[in-house]
Protein backbone atom coordinates (compact mmCIF):
# COMPACT_ATOMS: atom_id res chain seq x y z
CA UNK A 1 0.00 0.00 0.00
CA UNK A 2 1.38 3.16 -1.18
CA UNK A 3 1.23 5.81 1.57
CA UNK A 4 1.34 9.57 1.58
CA UNK A 5 1.88 11.70 4.72
CA UNK A 6 0.89 15.75 4.76
CA UNK A 7 2.53 17.51 7.03
CA UNK A 8 0.29 20.44 8.45
CA UNK A 9 -2.99 21.21 9.07
CA UNK A 10 -3.04 25.04 7.26
CA UNK A 11 -4.42 25.89 4.15
CA UNK A 12 -2.43 24.21 2.35
CA UNK A 13 -2.80 20.60 4.46
CA UNK A 14 -6.51 20.84 4.50
CA UNK A 15 -6.84 21.56 0.48
CA UNK A 16 -3.93 18.98 -0.16
CA UNK A 17 -5.94 15.97 1.93
CA UNK A 18 -9.36 16.61 1.09
CA UNK A 19 -7.60 16.38 -2.63
CA UNK A 20 -5.83 13.41 -2.17
CA UNK A 21 -8.70 11.81 -0.76
CA UNK A 22 -11.03 12.71 -3.68
CA UNK A 23 -7.99 11.55 -6.33
CA UNK A 24 -6.46 8.16 -4.97
CA UNK A 25 -7.76 4.93 -4.53
CA UNK A 26 -8.36 4.39 -1.23
CA UNK A 27 -8.31 0.26 -1.03
CA UNK A 28 -4.32 0.72 -2.36
CA UNK A 29 -3.37 4.17 -0.95
CA UNK A 30 -2.80 5.32 2.99
CA UNK A 31 -3.25 9.20 3.58
CA UNK A 32 -1.71 10.13 7.20
CA UNK A 33 -2.36 13.45 8.39
CA UNK A 34 0.50 14.67 10.86
CA UNK A 35 0.12 17.96 12.90
CA UNK A 36 0.88 19.84 15.99
CA UNK A 37 -2.83 21.25 16.44
CA UNK A 38 -5.58 19.00 16.35
CA UNK A 39 -7.41 21.57 14.23
CA UNK A 40 -6.73 23.70 11.41
CA UNK A 41 -6.52 27.44 12.02
CA UNK A 42 -8.32 29.84 10.03
CA UNK A 43 -5.08 32.41 10.24
CA UNK A 44 -6.11 35.15 7.99
CA UNK A 45 -8.74 36.06 10.99
CA UNK A 46 -6.41 35.42 13.75
CA UNK A 47 -6.10 39.18 14.26
CA UNK A 48 -10.05 39.12 15.32
CA UNK A 49 -9.56 37.38 18.48
CA UNK A 50 -7.77 40.40 19.28
CA UNK A 51 -10.87 42.02 19.82
CA UNK A 52 -13.39 39.43 20.10
CA UNK A 53 -11.94 36.42 21.81
CA UNK A 54 -15.81 34.78 20.63
CA UNK A 55 -14.31 34.14 17.15
CA UNK A 56 -12.37 31.11 18.14
CA UNK A 57 -14.72 28.40 17.55
CA UNK A 58 -15.47 29.82 14.39
CA UNK A 59 -11.84 30.39 13.10
CA UNK A 60 -10.61 26.89 14.65
CA UNK A 61 -12.07 23.61 13.07
CA UNK A 62 -11.39 20.33 14.11
CA UNK A 63 -9.43 18.11 11.76
CA UNK A 64 -12.39 15.20 11.96
CA UNK A 65 -14.23 17.76 10.33
CA UNK A 66 -11.52 18.42 7.50
CA UNK A 67 -10.62 14.52 6.39
CA UNK A 68 -12.93 11.38 5.58
CA UNK A 69 -12.69 8.18 8.26
CA UNK A 70 -10.28 6.26 6.48
CA UNK A 71 -7.28 9.45 6.78
CA UNK A 72 -5.11 8.96 10.00
CA UNK A 73 -4.36 11.51 11.69
CA UNK A 74 -1.35 11.97 13.91
CA UNK A 75 -1.47 14.67 16.71
CA UNK A 76 2.70 15.35 16.72
CA UNK A 77 5.07 17.56 16.00
CA UNK A 78 7.15 17.50 12.95
CA UNK A 79 10.78 17.90 13.75
CA UNK A 80 12.68 16.31 10.71
CA UNK A 81 12.20 14.92 7.40
CA UNK A 82 14.74 11.91 5.92
CA UNK A 83 14.31 11.81 2.41
CA UNK A 84 17.11 9.24 2.44
CA UNK A 85 15.04 7.12 4.54
CA UNK A 86 11.92 8.39 3.47
CA UNK A 87 10.93 9.17 7.27
CA UNK A 88 9.14 11.90 8.96
CA UNK A 89 10.34 12.64 12.03
CA UNK A 90 7.94 13.45 14.95
CA UNK A 91 8.34 14.71 18.67
CA UNK A 92 5.22 13.07 20.40
CA UNK A 93 4.58 9.72 18.31
CA UNK A 94 6.87 7.25 16.30
CA UNK A 95 8.34 8.38 13.36
CA UNK A 96 6.34 7.49 10.44
CA UNK A 97 8.02 6.26 7.08
CA UNK A 98 6.13 7.02 3.78
CA UNK A 99 6.32 6.75 0.09
CA UNK A 100 5.02 10.23 -0.72
CA UNK A 101 5.81 13.31 2.14
CA UNK A 102 3.68 16.50 0.86
CA UNK A 103 5.07 19.42 2.85
CA UNK A 104 2.69 22.05 3.67
CA UNK A 105 4.09 23.30 7.43
CA UNK A 106 3.32 26.92 6.93
CA UNK A 107 6.04 29.30 7.97
CA UNK A 108 7.54 30.75 10.90
CA UNK A 109 8.22 34.40 11.66
CA UNK A 110 11.53 35.83 10.47
CA UNK A 111 13.71 37.93 12.90
CA UNK A 112 16.39 39.07 10.83
CA UNK A 113 19.20 38.75 13.40
CA UNK A 114 17.45 42.08 15.04
CA UNK A 115 18.86 42.30 18.78
CA UNK A 116 15.96 41.10 21.33
CA UNK A 117 13.23 41.30 18.77
CA UNK A 118 12.65 37.55 19.40
CA UNK A 119 12.47 37.89 22.86
CA UNK A 120 10.54 40.92 23.43
CA UNK A 121 8.26 41.27 20.28
CA UNK A 122 4.62 39.25 19.74
CA UNK A 123 3.96 37.30 17.03
CA UNK A 124 0.77 36.59 14.93
CA UNK A 125 0.97 32.87 14.21
CA UNK A 126 -1.08 31.43 16.26
CA UNK A 127 -4.35 31.76 18.17
CA UNK A 128 -2.24 31.83 21.28
CA UNK A 129 0.11 34.50 19.62
CA UNK A 130 -3.18 37.10 19.48
CA UNK A 131 -4.32 35.77 22.79
CA UNK A 132 -1.41 37.17 24.41
CA UNK A 133 -1.59 40.53 22.39
CA UNK A 134 -5.37 40.84 23.89
CA UNK A 135 -4.05 40.02 27.35
CA UNK A 136 -1.26 42.28 27.15
CA UNK A 137 -3.12 45.28 25.46
CA UNK A 138 -5.44 45.12 28.34
CA UNK A 139 -3.29 45.57 30.79
CA UNK A 140 -1.46 48.71 28.93
CA UNK A 141 -4.64 50.21 28.77
CA UNK A 142 -5.56 49.78 32.43
CA UNK A 143 -2.25 51.53 32.97
CA UNK A 144 -2.62 54.55 30.41
CA UNK A 145 -4.23 57.76 31.03
CA UNK A 146 -4.99 60.63 28.72
CA UNK A 147 -2.35 62.67 29.31
CA UNK A 148 -0.26 59.08 29.14
CA UNK A 149 -2.10 56.83 26.57
CA UNK A 150 -0.37 53.15 26.48
CA UNK A 151 2.17 53.04 23.66
CA UNK A 152 1.75 49.80 21.05
CA UNK A 153 4.08 49.36 18.14
CA UNK A 154 3.03 47.06 14.95
CA UNK A 155 6.67 46.67 13.46
CA UNK A 156 5.93 45.62 9.87
CA UNK A 157 3.63 46.94 7.48
CA UNK A 158 2.44 44.19 4.97
CA UNK A 159 -0.76 42.22 5.44
CA UNK A 160 -0.60 41.21 8.80
CA UNK A 161 0.84 44.50 10.58
CA UNK A 162 -1.84 46.45 8.84
CA UNK A 163 -4.32 43.99 9.96
CA UNK A 164 -3.79 43.74 13.36
CA UNK A 165 -2.53 47.45 13.65
CA UNK A 166 -6.37 47.96 12.45
CA UNK A 167 -8.04 45.41 15.02
CA UNK A 168 -6.05 46.92 17.97
CA UNK A 169 -7.18 50.83 16.55
CA UNK A 170 -10.75 49.28 16.61
CA UNK A 171 -10.66 47.81 19.93
CA UNK A 172 -9.11 51.08 21.55
CA UNK A 173 -11.89 52.79 20.10
CA UNK A 174 -14.97 50.67 20.88
CA UNK A 175 -13.59 51.25 24.38
CA UNK A 176 -12.42 54.96 24.13
CA UNK A 177 -9.10 53.46 25.75
CA UNK A 178 -5.90 55.37 25.95
CA UNK A 179 -3.88 53.79 23.42
CA UNK A 180 -1.68 55.09 20.52
CA UNK A 181 -1.09 52.76 17.62
CA UNK A 182 1.77 53.15 15.62
CA UNK A 183 2.62 50.88 12.36
CA UNK A 184 6.55 50.94 10.99
CA UNK A 185 7.73 49.55 8.30
CA UNK A 186 11.79 50.00 6.73
CA UNK A 187 10.20 50.31 3.00
CA UNK A 188 8.82 53.81 1.38
CA UNK A 189 5.22 52.62 1.90
CA UNK A 190 2.80 50.31 3.28
CA UNK A 191 2.05 47.45 2.05
CA UNK A 192 4.97 47.13 -0.30
CA UNK A 193 4.82 45.59 -4.03
CA UNK A 194 1.56 46.71 -4.69
CA UNK A 195 -0.57 49.19 -6.34
CA UNK A 196 -0.11 52.89 -5.49
CA UNK A 197 -3.77 53.37 -5.35
CA UNK A 198 -4.28 50.67 -3.32
CA UNK A 199 -1.73 51.24 -0.74
CA UNK A 200 -3.40 54.73 -0.75
CA UNK A 201 -6.87 53.74 0.49
CA UNK A 202 -5.19 50.99 2.86
CA UNK A 203 -3.34 54.49 4.73
CA UNK A 204 -6.79 56.51 4.33
CA UNK A 205 -7.99 53.79 6.36
CA UNK A 206 -5.54 53.48 8.43
CA UNK A 207 -5.59 56.79 9.40
CA UNK A 208 -9.37 57.04 9.77
CA UNK A 209 -8.59 54.40 12.88
CA UNK A 210 -6.31 57.23 14.25
CA UNK A 211 -3.43 54.57 13.63
CA UNK A 212 0.47 56.87 13.20
CA UNK A 213 2.01 55.09 10.09
CA UNK A 214 5.59 55.52 10.07
CA UNK A 215 7.95 54.09 6.55
CA UNK A 216 11.31 54.27 6.24
CA UNK A 217 11.91 53.86 9.62
CA UNK A 218 14.12 50.28 10.32
CA UNK A 219 14.10 48.87 13.68
CA UNK A 220 17.55 48.32 14.84
CA UNK A 221 17.17 46.67 18.36
CA UNK A 222 14.79 46.40 21.02
CA UNK A 223 14.84 46.15 24.78
CA UNK A 224 12.15 45.25 27.43
CA UNK A 225 10.69 49.18 26.84
CA UNK A 226 12.22 50.42 23.89
CA UNK A 227 12.06 49.96 19.85
CA UNK A 228 15.98 51.63 18.83
CA UNK A 229 14.98 53.02 15.22
CA UNK A 230 17.76 53.80 12.17
CA UNK A 231 18.22 57.47 11.82
CA UNK A 232 15.30 57.90 13.98
CA UNK A 233 14.60 58.73 17.67
CA UNK A 234 14.07 56.04 20.30
CA UNK A 235 10.09 54.72 20.56
CA UNK A 236 9.11 53.57 23.91
CA UNK A 237 5.99 50.97 24.35
CA UNK A 238 4.00 49.11 25.82
CA UNK A 239 2.63 46.33 23.60
CA UNK A 240 5.10 45.29 20.74
CA UNK A 241 3.71 43.07 17.77
CA UNK A 242 6.24 42.11 15.14
CA UNK A 243 4.63 41.04 11.59
CA UNK A 244 7.84 41.96 9.55
CA UNK A 245 8.83 38.82 7.88
CA UNK A 246 8.75 35.22 7.23
CA UNK A 247 11.13 32.27 6.86
CA UNK A 248 10.56 28.49 6.79
CA UNK A 249 10.14 26.07 9.52
CA UNK A 250 12.97 24.09 11.77
CA UNK A 251 11.92 21.04 10.84
CA UNK A 252 13.05 21.22 7.27
CA UNK A 253 16.82 22.48 8.16
CA UNK A 254 17.95 18.80 7.74
CA UNK A 255 16.25 18.30 4.98
CA UNK A 256 18.23 16.79 1.32
CA UNK A 257 15.94 18.94 -0.91
CA UNK A 258 17.19 22.40 -2.54
CA UNK A 259 15.60 25.13 0.15
CA UNK A 260 16.10 28.67 1.19
CA UNK A 261 16.12 29.52 4.84
CA UNK A 262 14.43 26.18 5.47
CA UNK A 263 11.33 27.00 2.43
CA UNK A 264 11.60 24.21 -0.28
CA UNK A 265 12.08 24.96 -4.07
CA UNK A 266 8.67 23.92 -5.88
CA UNK A 267 8.59 23.96 -9.90
CA UNK A 268 4.91 24.06 -11.33
CA UNK A 269 4.21 20.46 -10.64
CA UNK A 270 4.91 21.56 -6.91
CA UNK A 271 7.42 18.63 -6.79
CA UNK A 272 10.60 19.42 -4.96
CA UNK A 273 14.21 18.50 -5.65
CA UNK A 274 13.57 14.91 -4.43
CA UNK A 275 11.24 12.83 -6.36
CA UNK A 276 8.88 11.55 -3.42
CA UNK A 277 8.44 14.95 -1.49
CA UNK A 278 5.84 17.68 -2.54
CA UNK A 279 5.95 21.56 -0.87
CA UNK A 280 3.24 24.17 -1.31
CA UNK A 281 1.61 26.98 0.41
CA UNK A 282 4.27 29.07 2.95
CA UNK A 283 6.25 25.68 2.81
CA UNK A 284 7.55 26.23 -0.90
CA UNK A 285 8.98 28.96 -2.94
CA UNK A 286 9.41 29.32 -6.13
CA UNK A 287 11.39 32.77 -5.93
CA UNK A 288 14.23 33.94 -3.89
CA UNK A 289 16.23 36.93 -3.12
CA UNK A 290 19.59 35.52 -2.33
CA UNK A 291 20.81 38.76 -1.92
CA UNK A 292 18.60 39.96 1.05
CA UNK A 293 18.03 36.37 3.05
CA UNK A 294 14.56 35.54 4.04
CA UNK A 295 11.99 37.39 1.99
CA UNK A 296 9.95 39.83 3.61
CA UNK A 297 5.95 39.63 3.45
CA UNK A 298 6.53 42.74 1.11
CA UNK A 299 9.10 40.96 -1.04
CA UNK A 300 7.08 37.92 -1.34
CA UNK A 301 3.66 40.47 -2.58
CA UNK A 302 5.38 42.10 -5.00
CA UNK A 303 6.07 38.88 -7.36
CA UNK A 304 2.19 39.70 -7.25
CA UNK A 305 2.73 42.96 -9.37
CA UNK A 306 6.10 42.10 -10.90
CA UNK A 307 5.95 41.16 -14.63
CA UNK A 308 8.98 38.65 -14.49
CA UNK A 309 7.57 36.17 -11.99
CA UNK A 310 3.80 36.04 -12.96
CA UNK A 311 4.20 31.90 -12.27
CA UNK A 312 4.83 33.05 -8.62
CA UNK A 313 1.76 32.68 -6.56
CA UNK A 314 1.03 34.68 -3.84
CA UNK A 315 1.54 34.30 -0.07
CA UNK A 316 -1.81 33.99 0.55
CA UNK A 317 -4.42 31.55 1.99
CA UNK A 318 -6.25 31.56 -1.83
CA UNK A 319 -2.81 30.45 -3.51
CA UNK A 320 -2.13 27.96 -0.52
CA UNK A 321 -5.81 26.49 -1.10
CA UNK A 322 -5.55 26.03 -4.97
CA UNK A 323 -2.05 24.57 -4.63
CA UNK A 324 -3.69 21.91 -2.28
CA UNK A 325 -6.47 21.59 -4.34
CA UNK A 326 -4.10 20.57 -7.00
CA UNK A 327 -1.63 18.50 -5.70
CA UNK A 328 -3.75 15.49 -4.97
CA UNK A 329 -4.07 14.86 -8.98
CA UNK A 330 0.08 15.26 -9.53
CA UNK A 331 0.62 13.02 -6.61
CA UNK A 332 -1.74 10.23 -8.25
CA UNK A 333 -0.42 11.14 -11.37
CA UNK A 334 2.87 10.19 -10.17
CA UNK A 335 2.28 7.34 -8.59
CA UNK A 336 0.94 6.06 -11.67
CA UNK A 337 3.68 7.00 -13.54
CA UNK A 338 1.73 9.31 -15.44
CA UNK A 339 3.25 13.07 -16.50
CA UNK A 340 2.56 15.86 -14.01
CA UNK A 341 0.47 18.87 -14.70
CA UNK A 342 1.76 21.79 -14.05
CA UNK A 343 -0.35 24.42 -12.21
CA UNK A 344 -1.06 28.05 -13.06
CA UNK A 345 -2.42 29.95 -10.41
CA UNK A 346 -4.85 32.74 -11.19
CA UNK A 347 -4.98 35.92 -8.99
CA UNK A 348 -8.72 36.76 -7.94
CA UNK A 349 -7.69 39.83 -6.32
CA UNK A 350 -6.35 40.95 -2.74
CA UNK A 351 -8.88 42.28 0.40
CA UNK A 352 -7.48 43.80 3.52
CA UNK A 353 -9.43 44.71 6.44
CA UNK A 354 -9.15 47.33 8.84
CA UNK A 355 -11.43 46.71 11.90
CA UNK A 356 -14.42 46.36 10.48
CA UNK A 357 -13.63 48.55 7.30
CA UNK A 358 -12.13 46.51 4.22
CA UNK A 359 -10.10 47.29 1.15
CA UNK A 360 -10.40 45.44 -2.05
CA UNK A 361 -7.84 45.26 -4.75
CA UNK A 362 -8.30 43.88 -8.44
CA UNK A 363 -11.14 41.37 -7.85
CA UNK A 364 -11.91 39.02 -10.27
CA UNK A 365 -15.39 40.05 -12.00
CA UNK A 366 -15.57 43.46 -10.62
CA UNK A 367 -14.69 46.38 -12.79
CA UNK A 368 -13.48 48.95 -10.00
CA UNK A 369 -9.95 48.48 -9.26
CA UNK A 370 -9.90 49.53 -5.75
CA UNK A 371 -13.20 50.06 -3.60
CA UNK A 372 -13.76 49.87 -0.32
CA UNK A 373 -17.23 49.97 1.91
CA UNK A 374 -19.18 47.29 2.45
CA UNK A 375 -18.96 45.78 -0.88
CA UNK A 376 -15.42 45.00 0.06
CA UNK A 377 -16.80 44.01 3.15
CA UNK A 378 -18.69 41.11 2.12
CA UNK A 379 -16.75 40.06 -0.08
CA UNK A 380 -14.35 39.28 2.44
CA UNK A 381 -16.44 37.79 4.55
CA UNK A 382 -17.66 35.51 1.52
CA UNK A 383 -13.90 34.33 1.27
CA UNK A 384 -14.25 33.64 4.57
CA UNK A 385 -17.20 31.72 4.20
CA UNK A 386 -16.56 29.70 1.19
CA UNK A 387 -13.04 28.37 2.69
CA UNK A 388 -15.30 27.01 6.13
CA UNK A 389 -18.02 25.93 4.05
CA UNK A 390 -15.38 24.04 1.44
CA UNK A 391 -13.06 22.61 4.24
CA UNK A 392 -15.56 21.68 6.69
CA UNK A 393 -19.89 22.67 5.83
CA UNK A 394 -21.83 25.72 5.50
CA UNK A 395 -23.45 25.50 8.77
CA UNK A 396 -20.51 26.08 10.05
CA UNK A 397 -19.54 28.65 7.45
CA UNK A 398 -22.92 30.64 8.38
CA UNK A 399 -22.55 30.69 12.28
CA UNK A 400 -19.29 32.30 11.28
CA UNK A 401 -20.58 35.00 8.58
CA UNK A 402 -21.63 37.67 11.69
CA UNK A 403 -18.15 37.37 12.93
CA UNK A 404 -15.67 37.43 10.29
Amino acid sequence: MTRVVVLGSGYAGCAAVQSLEAELDESDTEVVWVSKEPYHLVLHEVHRYIRNPGVRDHITVPVEEVKSDETTFVHAAVTGLDVEDRTVELDGAENLDYDYAVVCLGSQTAFFDVDGLREYAHTVKSLDDARRIREELRVAAREGTSDDPAQVVVGGAGLTGIQVAGEIAAWRDERDAPVDVHLLDEEDEIFAGHDHEFQGAIRNQLEAHDVDIETETAISSVDEETVHLDGADDRSYDVLVWAGGVTGQDALSDADVEKDHNRAYADATLKTSDERVFAIGDAALMHQDDENGPLTEGALWETVVNPDTDDVPPPTAEAAWEAGKHLGENVARDAEGRELAHWVYTNKGTLVSIGDAAVAHEVLGIPSNTFGGPAARNIKRAISARWLGTVSSWRRAARAWPEM
